[in-house]
């Protein structure tokens, strides 16, 4: 007989009235006192139901074991092993316990996190619901729009429209006509275009080393993302990993002034040819515009907050009055430059990806984009239209430039350059320098439009030949930054020096040795 909760036999032996069962006297008294019922059956019981049992004295034979000092060690050691694995798998549930216990209380906290969203979508949701429902007059949504503050920030209850929309004033009459009347004047100038006599000769820029090496940007986030050069003033602007842009004078090798203002990357610079204003773009989905001072400082006076993602290209119109932003959002602003007015904001609905860069044909009145989805995207500007689609490329589009001669297209991506013919609206020569897993990160006509350069893990610049005809590397620079990653490369007046961002923070120029003694030199 023994008992059922040890499983020993008891030394008190006491039975249940209830149960039949047979409990050790001193286990049975303290679980009914702590607990009110049977451990067994689990039914109600108190110690009135439980009833001794008189037994003869029953004396336990000694165990072998026992019986000789090692056997009693042995024992002892049996019992410790016994309490070491009985305590490690406890503190093993332990564990268990706490993994799960975090594991619910992540899953808790993201749930409400979840629900604090989802309440703000709806809020959201039935105020634009409101809003939609409310008739609001074109005319009056056109002023209210007209009157937004100078520095981008607008006013977001009345200037959206149904679907959440920002109502935009769009193109006008007299802004068509500038463009079209400066497209027809660049296109005759372009028929009647010479090469200049001053453009650096193949012969020289064969014999372009690296003349000088300047850091401009912060060492604790390190990379340029993107140049700029003022052909009229030979300065060069870099924008930075480390959200600023800098102005550099090239010929003193000093740096005019570092713009601060945007919280994350600089993703585009543009210079633009009147009144010393300067645009930048950011990941902070923000473009600001710059107004240069008389002693050298540029002074933000405009911060335009109408794209929902990173801002990735900036570029300017030729008339030199209005520019286009592309952003991620899979949207691009056209913007009037004076006022910092957003015009109109177009997407494509046909697709999501979004837009990586982008660049103004040379006469105006086209407007190329890359996007993520490796697609090339021609515009017309007037009728804000998607008049043409070049695909082949594999990755984000990451640089697209027009040639001066408006024939030539050159985008760069993943796989590598694909050239295109605007007038037959095809690919007619791919150049892969590189290898599967090393994109191309910058392309660039120089402003004669005979030389192509292009950055990636090397410099490389091509001489521009015709659909037919080869197109013949001139020469390749290596890249000496030690990131193996050239980010951006545009060509200077006459193509004289080539200025090189790289993954580190340096702005390099190449040109002709002791073309330039002033450059401040680095090893």
């Amino acid at each position: 007989m023994n008992c059922a909760i040890s499983g020993e036999v008891p030394e008190e032996p006491v039975v249940s009235t209830k149960s039949g069962l047979l409990f050790e006297k001193r286990l049975i008294e303290r679980h009914v006192s702590d607990y009110g019922k049977c451990p067994i059956t689990g039914e109600p019981l108190t110690m009135d139901d439980i009833v001794p049992i008189q037994t003869g004295k029953v004396v336990r034979p000694r165990p072998v074991q026992a019986a000789s000092i090692p056997g009693m060690l042995g024992m002892f050691q049996h019992e410790w092993d016994s309490l070491m694995l009985s305590n490690f798998a406890l503190e093993k549930q332990l564990h268990t316990a706490r993994q799960e216990l975090s594991h619910a209380l992540y899953q808790h906290d993201a749930a409400c996190r979840v629900i604090a969203r989802l309440k703000k979508e709806r809020d959201e949701a039935r105020s634009l619901l409101a809003q939609a429902e409310r008739p609001v007059p074109a005319s009056a949504a056109i002023a209210v729009n007209a009157l937004a503050l100078s520095n981008g920030k607008t006013a977001p209850d009345d200037e959206l429209g149904p679907g959440g929309k920002k109502i935009r004033p769009g193109i006008s009459a007299s802004t068509f006509d500038e463009l079209t009347d400066c497209n027809a004047v660049l296109s005759q100038q372009r028929k009647r275009r010479q090469i200049p006599a001053t453009l650096a000769p193949v012969e020289e820029i064969e014999r372009y080393t690296q003349i000088s090496s300047h850091p401009l940007h912060k060492t604790s986030k390190p990379g340029i993302t993107s140049i700029d050069i003022h052909h009229n003033k030979d300065i060069i602007a870099t924008g930075g990993l480390d959200t600023n842009a800098v102005i550099f004078d090239r010929s003193s090798g000093q740096i005019l002034s570092t713009l601060s203002g945007h919280s994350k990357k600089v993703t585009g610079v543009k210079f633009v040819a009147r009144d010393d204003l300067f645009l930048s773009g950011s990941a902070d989905k923000t473009v600001r515009i710059w107004q240069g001072s008389d002693d050298g400082n540029y002074n933000c006076s405009h911060i335009l907050k109408d794209h929902d993602a990173e801002v990735q290209a900036v570029t300017v119109h030729a008339t030199n009055n209005y520019f286009v932003t592309a952003s991620l959002d899979n949207t691009w602003c056209f913007y009037d430059l004076s006022s910092g007015l957003c015009l109109t904001q177009v997407d494509d609905p046909s697709g999501s990806e979004g837009y990586t860069s982008a660049a103004f044909h040379p006469d105006g009145l086209i407007l190329g984009t890359g996007t993520t989805e490796a697609l090339v995207k021609i515009w017309d500007v007037k009728s804000q239209t998607n008049v043409a689609r070049f695909d082949g490329h594999i990755g984000a589009v990451t640089a697209i430039s027009f040639s001066e001669n408006g024939y030539f297209l050159a985008t760069a991506a993943g796989d590598g350059v694909k050239l295109w013919d605007l007038r037959k609206l095809r690919n007619f020569r791919t150049f892969a320098p590189y290898g599967p897993d090393t994109p191309t990160n910058s392309v660039e006509f120089d402003h004669s439009g005979c030389y192509l350069g292009i950055a990636g893990a090397d410099i490389r610049v091509y001489q521009v030949a015709n659909v037919k005809s080869e197109w013949n590397t001139i020469k390749t620079f290596p890249d000496l930054s030690g990131t193996g990653k050239s980010t951006a490369i545009k060509f200077g007046p006459d193509a004289k020096y080539i200025a090189v961002g790289s993954a580190d923070r340096n702005l390099r120029i190449f040109g002709l040795p002791g073309d330039n003694d002033n450059d401040a030199m680095e090893s």
